[in-house]
Parts: structure tokens; sequence; C-alpha cells
């Protein structure tokens, strides 16, 4: 994970206005209002690295509303397009979805044919690895 972080940080890409780290209490505001609980390591992904702007692949993020990352905003658009409502959306790519299950694995969700892939990943962290760091 702190390999991972150190990646990120180094190909962090400067923007005009960075993005804020959230605390822990914008985290429980978060599924409270997604109504479902967020997997630890995406918990630590959000508080450790959601500032990252890297590559094309955009993950969420929770500290804008007025982003088109905002977690909560994503995710309903995610579950409404069909992603099973047990999944947290990660990072939309298309159509497609990245999306952590309860236990923490990612799995990749084709908005073509409405279906989970057999694509997956471990963790959040080998998600950030294999797929946005190679994107």
């Amino acid at each position: 994970m702190e390999e991972v972080i150190d990646e990120l940080r180094e190909r962090n890409e400067p923007v005009p206005v960075p993005l804020e780290l959230p605390d822990d209490d914008l985290l429980v505001e978060i599924e409270e209002e997604l109504l479902i609980g967020l997997p630890f390591d995406l918990r630590e992904f959000l508080l450790k690295v959601s500032d990252v702007v890297y590559g094309r692949l955009e993950p969420v993020t929770v500290t804008d509303p007025q982003s088109h990352t905002y977690l909560p905003e994503v995710a309903a658009n995610a579950w409404d397009a069909g992603l099973p409502r047990d999944l947290v959306p990660l990072c939309q790519d298309g159509a497609d979805y990245y999306a952590v299950d309860a236990e923490g694995q990612v799995l990749l969700w084709d908005g073509d044919s409405e279906e989970l892939t057999d694509e997956s990943w471990d963790s959040v962290w080998h998600w950030a690895r294999d797929v946005w760091l190679e994107s």
C-alpha cells in the first residue's frame, strides 16, 4: 500500500484548484448519504490519495459536491445504470465502473452488458497499481 501511495504522490499532476483530502467525519457523512458502509481499503484510499490527479482515469472523491467525481453522485448514477446496490463505485470509465465489494475486492462492471465481468483485483491498492497507474 505504501509503495502505491508513494508512486501516486510522485505522479500527481498539478491542477489549478487542487483537491483536498477528507477526514473521518466527512466519510461518516458520505456513508450516511449513501446508506452503505465504505469498505476499509476504500476509506483508506479516500483518506490518503483521493486528492491525486493522474492519467485518464478519475477515481471518486468526496470533498467537493460540485465535482463530477463526487462519490454520492457517481454512486447514484452507477446504481441507476444497474450496478448492484451492494457495490460502491471506485471509478467510472465510460459506461463501465470499477466498484468495491464489502470485502474490499474491486470488480469491473460492464455498462454495455450491465453485468460484472470476470476482471477483479484483490484490493483498491492492487487496482490503483495495476489499472490507475497504468492508465
